[in-house]
């Protein structure tokens, strides 16, 4: 590559950087609707590979995912709104829970003295204000019609994201083949190539972890529902959807379910049935879920995971979080490449046997050229 083009692209990727920064706030609905139909397009394909049209086999795919939103909305909100209602109507017990035994216990063994006298007052205002409002969906419609701007917002990007996803789903494959064609020819095979692993851990993440979110939060939830804890379904949710963090789900999931139900039942021994269903849950992911729904081609290690998140949220907000993860993951395959360079390059083997600007021959530096090599010809 000329100087020249490293300076092409150097600046082409300042320009991109760039104009994704300052374009932020409008490219969430884009994203999403790239999100959708990456995740759609396999089965538009198949239904294309039995005969039917493009157009037809995005229809049926199209239709598919507005029946099972609607049906998602439908079933989950109702059940949503009736945990969070009891959640805010049952805060006074947690409060005088907090400090009839957490606060003492916190005292004695920790020696932690402290004062929560706005707790009482913060649990009014919040029972209030969600009394007034209704619920859920009252709750979010009043907020957004205080703002015309937010509102219209909304509005705008329910209706972008169909559209958008409608017409990249149905020009997909034909989208991915004219990016092919643009690349310099000296590079497109190893652009394939990369792309190809980058398709297998975003399938990966976006398919295989989506699943196993959804799997452990209805776990979750049915063994917390079966076990008796009142709010279940709101735990269990926020357990499976938390579970993309290694042990985040499980720890929260399982702390928020055992307060809980200390403070329902006022046994402290109701505790163990609640460890019992969230380690049913780590051992059902370990073993089932995780090989089977998502293999072993992410590997993104959990500091890594949590950088991506904060990173994304603070240098493009909500845009940043939706596309964190997928784009350490791409970046993960970006690195391993490099890697592999790095250790072919000249660079990493140059100081084998070397010293100055000649080798230096002695039966220390034969031997150890010697293990060097045998140990470059065990490796893979």
């Amino acid at each position: 590559m000329s100087a020249s083009e490293r300076w092409f692209l150097l600046v082409s990727l300042a320009v991109a950087g760039g104009l994704v920064y300052l374009l932020a706030p409008i490219l969430m609905p884009f994203a999403a609707a790239a999100i959708l139909a990456y995740l759609a397009d396999p089965l538009a394909d198949r239904l294309e590979a039995r005969g039917l049209g493009r157009t037809t086999a995005v229809i049926l795919v199209f239709c598919g995912l507005i029946v099972l939103f609607a049906g998602f909305l439908l079933l989950l909100v109702p059940i949503l709104e009736h945990q969070i209602t009891r959640l805010v109507d049952d805060l006074p017990v947690y409060i005088r829970w907090i400090k009839s035994a957490v606060l003492p216990w916190l005292q004695k063994r920790l020696g932690v003295s402290t004062s929560l006298t706005n707790l009482d007052q913060i649990a009014r205002i919040l029972s209030g204000h969600w009394q007034q409002a209704g619920g859920v969906a009252a709750y979010v419609l009043s907020s957004l019609t205080h703002s015309g701007a937010v509102l219209l917002s909304w509005l705008m990007n329910l209706i972008l994201i169909p559209v958008v996803t409608f017409y990249l789903l149905r020009d997909w494959d034909a989208l991915v083949a004219k990016v092919h064609d643009l690349l310099p020819r000296r590079y497109a095979d190893t652009a394939a190539r990369l792309a190809r692993e980058s398709d297998a851990v975003l399938s990966a993440f976006f398919r295989g972890q989506l699943a196993v979110m959804a799997a452990l939060g209805a776990v979750y939830s049915i063994g917390l529902w079966l076990i008796g804890v009142e709010l279940a379904f709101l735990i269990g949710l926020g357990a499976g959807l938390l579970s993309f963090i290694p042990y985040a789900g499980f720890l929260l999931g399982a702390t928020s379910a055992a307060i809980a139900s200390v403070v329902q039942t006022g046994d402290v021994w109701s505790v163990l049935p609640v460890l019992a269903v969230f380690g049913f849950g780590q051992a059902l992911e370990g073993i089932v879920l995780t090989p089977w729904l998502v293999g072993d081609r992410i590997g993104l290690h959990p500091v890594a995971v949590l950088f991506s998140i904060l990173a994304g949220g603070q240098l493009f907000g909500f845009l940043g979080v939706l596309l964190a993860l997928p784009v350490a993951s791409v970046v993960m395959v970006l690195l391993r490449h490099a890697h592999d360079l790095y250790r072919e390059s000249g660079f990493y083997g140059s100081g084998k046997g070397t010293a100055g600007n000649g080798p230096v021959k002695s039966e220390e530096g034969e031997a150890g050229s010697a293990g060097t090599s045998e140990v470059s010809n065990r490796t893979p």
